[in-house]
């Protein structure tokens, strides 16, 4: 390690070109510095190597035999930092990686077949998963590398995470076509006073998205139950009396009707979170620009 400390890189270029030039000047003029500064990168070198290394000779300088040793190894050394130094170029058509997305059902149902659709033509040998939003997990499974991506409500994102707002949504509130309860308009202070189902992901709560807004127009809401996914909220509305606020994406639905109300009903944007580490990598840079399209 301490030999390690003695030398850097610009010595390690300077020794490469001295050894393929022969002469201090032209390798001044190929690196862009003066004479002086090779000589002393050179009196450098021959202290870290403890070796003369180069001989004046005419009008240029020859190698000693240790010197020319090391070519074969300056050459592996230096070629292999530029390599790591280089970004691979990233090409969709090629790929072969594997990219991870945490979603509720909305977006599995009105984005994510959109996405595999250009993915298919577009990137053949990327392989897409897609996991289950763990509210609770968001952050560390980003952090972790678990997931890469996670579509949600902004309330939900973990608010030092970079987003991007891939739409705006709308909820509908909507009961079961074969509910006679229910007219096609009603009040707000009506429908707090029925059934609801509640989509919960993860957690099982019984707040839901428009929990606060019931509360701020004066009428807490009367939810009995609460689901995980607005597939289990839709057909437990349609086959029971309860009522319940579904994306307007998910919607028509031949089993449900819509009921209009007398205040407009609060929506959400649906954003995409990823690590800040993710940030400058071409693969997920390239998906979130796919998810923005195919949101549209």
């Amino acid at each position: 390690m301490n030999a390690l400390n003695r030398v850097d890189l610009k010595q390690l270029r300077t020794l490469q070109c001295l050894l393929r030039e022969g002469n201090l000047s032209r390798v001044a003029d190929q690196l862009g510095v003066t004479q002086q500064a090779v000589s002393d990168q050179l009196k450098k070198l021959r202290a870290t190597f403890n070796d003369r290394l180069f001989i004046r000779s005419g009008n240029g300088v020859t190698p000693t035999a240790y010197a020319r040793t090391l070519g074969p190894k300056l050459d592996l050394i230096l070629n292999a930092v530029g390599e790591l130094l280089e970004q691979d170029e990233f090409n969709p058509a090629t790929t072969t990686r594997t990219i991870t997305i945490s979603s509720t059902d909305l977006e599995q149902k009105t984005i994510l077949p959109f996405l595999m659709q250009r993915l298919r033509r577009e990137a053949p040998g990327l392989r897409l998963a897609v996991k289950k939003l763990e509210l609770d997990e968001m952050a560390n499974d980003l952090l972790d590398g678990t997931v890469d991506l996670v579509l949600t409500n902004p309330k939900f994102a973990p608010p030092s995470y970079p987003s991007l707002t891939l739409y705006s949504e709308r909820y509908v509130c909507v009961a079961g076509k074969a509910n006679e309860a229910v007219r096609s308009t009603m009040s707000v202070a009506e429908i707090a006073d029925m059934p609801q189902v509640v989509v919960s992901p993860s957690r099982g709560d019984f707040t839901g998205a428009v929990h606060r807004w019931f509360e701020d127009q004066g009428h807490p809401r009367q939810a009995m139950l609460s689901v995980p996914t607005f597939t289990a909220a839709k057909a437990t509305i349609s086959e029971t009396d309860l009522v319940g606020f579904i994306p307007s994406r998910l919607l028509p639905d031949d089993s449900l009707q819509p009921i209009e109300l007398n205040a407009e009903i609060p929506g959400f944007d649906v954003i995409a979170v990823w690590h800040q580490r993710s940030s400058q990598d071409p693969l997920n840079i390239w998906i979130r620009d796919l998810l923005v399209q195919v949101s549209r």
